[in-house]
């Protein structure tokens, strides 16, 4: 059997014509993203994927208590806790931040989605909202007003899908 010994015919251009089309960049640098679990059901799914190693991924379980300071306009502030005990501040976290994604199983936690959804919009961060477990059609109502992008139904591999794609690893 044949030893495979360099590039395969798809890295070298054979052709002037070829050349053009090659790209002679470096792909973008892996992404800065920050997973929130917005309810007890998300927070397992969440800690779970947390724990492969990610590079450029923070994981935090929401929690919202009444906009006392924070936000302007927002009707709560969300507070973030780590898996390592750790609370940050939502603000805090979203610096240089380009993608946020929500898990979600109910609808518990659409006052949190709404407040971090806001603050992404204000400064254009991506945000994604997956939907785990059965009760799709009340969680989906909760999320949609504040996720760009929606899976839906979505399995516990997905977010670990997601977040390989995304070059956060």
């Amino acid at each position: 059997m044949p030893v495979w010994s360099g590039p395969g015919t798809a890295a070298h251009a054979s052709s002037a014509a070829e050349l053009r089309y090659r790209m002679n960049y470096p792909l973008a640098p892996s992404r800065g993203v920050r997973v929130v679990a917005l309810d007890s059901g998300a927070e397992a799914v969440v800690r779970q994927v947390s724990k492969s190693g990610w590079n450029k991924a923070r994981f935090y379980v929401a929690e919202t208590n009444l906009n006392t300071q924070g936000i302007q306009g927002a009707p709560v502030e969300v507070v973030l806790h780590g898996f390592d005990g750790a609370v940050a501040s939502l603000n805090d976290e979203l610096e240089d931040v380009d993608s946020t994604i929500m898990v979600a199983t109910s609808d518990f936690g659409s006052e949190a989605a709404a407040t971090i959804g806001a603050a992404c919009s204000v400064r254009g961060i991506m945000t994604a909202g997956l939907v785990l477990g059965e009760d799709t059609e009340n969680t989906v109502s909760a999320l949609r007003p504040y996720a760009q992008v929606l899976l839906v139904p979505a399995d516990d591999a997905d977010l670990e899908a997601i977040l390989t794609a995304m070059r956060a690893k």
